[in-house]
């Protein structure tokens, strides 16, 4: 994947701890299939229902989906970093809703089979890949909804985000909630906040003050306590 989007001019850069990707100018060739758009932090993208007429690659910030239950709760399915592609559907309609979790710059397709045509057919070889790896995180979340604990679930959902993100020395960027994580981890907030001090005291994880970064301090044993 990173040698498609290298090939692309789209190869990732770093702000800070979260990566972003590099925009090049947009070919005129594909200035009627491709647009970009930014939007603010917890801007809605699409809603559920939504007609499917674009998919979306994220560039800059962090996107999450979910669906709201019948009683108000909300479910959070995913959360799309830097390089992500987002909002395939295999129908006509969206399943779940998008909003931005910081603010994001999003490279939008138009759904039609000229934009999966063009440049020696590489954003279909990316696409391909993405729905692959929607797929293996979706049984991935799937087994630990099912099976895992409080802080197992934390430590497996810290350890996947340091993997996507690329992190050095053991820092990692949490540009989400804590509400965020609650709602993608099936807990209770309190249930997080418990798990993160746990983890903490144990000498697993370290907080600095501005509790948007986490430091790794015990990778293996983190990697122990997930599996």
């Amino acid at each position: 994947m990173q040698t498609a989007l290298a090939t692309a001019g789209l190869a990732p850069v770093f702000a800070g701890n979260m990566p972003a990707i590099a925009l090049p100018p947009l070919p005129a060739s594909e200035s009627r299939t491709l647009t970009r758009r930014t939007f603010e932090a917890n801007a809605e993208i699409y809603a559920e229902g939504d007609r499917a007429l674009s998919f979306y690659k994220v560039a800059v910030g962090v996107v999450r989906t979910y669906k709201l239950l019948s009683d108000g709760r909300r479910q959070i399915s995913a959360f799309y970093l830097p390089g992500d592609i987002f909002g395939l559907e295999s129908g006509e309609d969206h399943r779940f809703s998008a909003d931005a979790v910081t603010e994001t710059r999003l490279i939008i397709h138009r759904r039609e089979p000229r934009a999966l045509a063009g440049d020696d057919g590489l954003l279909a070889r990316e696409v391909v890949a993405a729905m692959m790896r929607d797929l293996e995180r979706a049984q991935e979340h799937m087994m630990l909804l099912g099976r895992k604990s409080a802080r197992e679930r934390i430590a497996s959902f810290l350890l996947a985000l340091s993997e996507r993100t690329k992190s050095e020395g053991g820092a990692i960027c949490l540009p989400m909630s804590r509400n965020d994580m609650a709602d993608h981890l099936g807990l209770t907030i309190e249930s997080v906040s418990r798990a993160v001090t746990q983890l903490e005291r144990d000498g697993l994880i370290e907080l600095p003050p501005n509790r948007r970064t986490v430091i790794l301090r015990n990778a293996a044993a983190l990697r122990h306590l997930a599996d």
